[in-house]
């Protein structure tokens, strides 16, 4: 690993972000395991030993810190946000074990795991936000997830998060009082207009900060995100609608979306045709299921190809599941488990060179607008 954090740095990580209360006893790290269908790789690998490292350095400082710290593992879920397994393993030193080699016999509830363990780290390859979100409505807990985690996202762990905060609550309170936000992108083919329903939705904020049960939430933070609207109510559809720019290499995706879900694919090419034919296979993909502001670009953050850190740079806009976040759209839209998915698209152009998003405007429910973003930057005053 090119960064590690060292066990005085863990201890304060802990304690700022999660700030332990009197009572609490134990945290655990959880990690998921690589099986056939879907094999290990280097930086899975690597996020692995991370984990384990991580929970060494805390339990050899258990006084310090106050929480005695376990590691557990469970066998992967395939897919990015859908539910976790029935059962895990709490795993003591030494090398971890494949995933055929876990006994039965030994295996815990993740009930138990919640019951017994009210701060959770989860390192994992496939996202499990959506399950711990879930979950931390039913039990006292609060998660900090960290999919795709490397160790060139450990500088992103030592910022400011007072000021990170700060910023992502302004950010929370403009989604609140919104009741739409119009995108204007431009692209090699030419402009696309997108308005996107915020009515009867409110914000969240995730600013790296969970210090209160009932939360879960990325690990780098750093952003403010909203549901759309998805016409649940009876005689008010979603407004949402428009053309949504999507660039995958050097191809450019464009969806044609109307009452909040993607309906067809309008452009051409290799990438194209695959999304088109993943949405006629599986409809909730193109459910628009997240607004998403993030801050850190603003603090000298680079994206590095990992969701989990590159979303909180600046503007992202997902597809798929968003009961997790308020939304309607869950694991029963799906064709099955494994078919969930949460996925973000982010505008910033490192990530998307060939669309720039000209504008971003909010219009609230006075009736005023509120320029959010122009040229790809933000237009609110920090």
């Amino acid at each position: 690993m090119s960064e590690q954090l060292t066990g005085p740095e863990l201890v304060a990580l802990v304690r700022r972000v999660f700030q332990p209360q009197p009572g609490e006893t134990a945290l655990a790290i959880l990690v998921d395991l690589p099986d056939a269908r879907v094999p290990d790789d280097a930086g899975w690998t690597e996020r692995r030993a991370i984990a384990t490292q991580w929970a060494e350095q805390l339990a050899a400082h258990r006084e310090e810190l106050g929480l005695a710290t376990h590691l557990v593992v469970y066998p992967n879920i395939h897919t990015n946000n859908g539910d976790l397994p029935e059962r895990a393993w709490l795993r003591g030193p030494g090398p971890l074990p494949a995933v055929e080699d876990l006994d039965p016999a030994a295996a815990i509830t993740f009930e138990e795991i919640y019951a017994t363990h009210p701060i959770l780290i989860a390192i994992t390859k496939f996202s499990a936000t959506a399950p711990l979100k879930l979950a931390a409505k039913k039990h006292p807990i609060r998660a900090a997830t960290m999919p795709g985690f490397r160790a060139d996202m450990i500088p992103a762990l030592r910022l400011d998060y007072t000021e990170v905060n700060r910023r992502v609550n302004l950010l929370k309170d403009l989604l609140d009082r919104a009741e739409g936000a119009d995108f204007r992108f431009a692209t090699p083919s030419g402009p696309c207009e997108l308005h996107v329903d915020l009515r009867h939705r409110t914000g969240h904020a995730s600013g790296g900060l969970l210090p209160k049960p009932g939360v879960a939430g990325n690990l780098p933070s750093g952003e403010a995100y909203i549901v759309p609207y998805e016409g649940e109510l009876p005689g008010d559809p979603s407004r949402t609608s428009g053309i949504m720019p999507v660039q995958f290499g050097t191809e450019i995706v464009r969806y044609r979306i109307s009452r909040n879900k993607a309906l067809e694919v309008l452009s051409q090419g290799p990438k194209s045709d695959e999304e088109a034919a993943l949405l006629a296979k599986e409809p909730a993909y193109g459910n628009l299921a997240e607004l998403g502001l993030g801050v850190l670009a603003a603090f000298g953050v680079k994206p590095i190809g990992e969701i989990l850190l590159d979303e909180k740079l600046g503007l992202h806009l997902a597809f798929g599941r968003s009961d997790h976040f308020g939304g309607q759209v869950g694991p029963a839209q799906f064709s099955g488990p494994e078919a969930v998915i949460h996925i973000d698209r982010v505008y910033v152009p490192e990530t998307q060179p060939d669309v720039a998003v000209l504008a971003v405007d909010l219009t609230m429910a006075d009736g005023s607008t509120v320029a959010l973003m122009r040229d790809g930057e933000y237009a609110v005053g920090f």
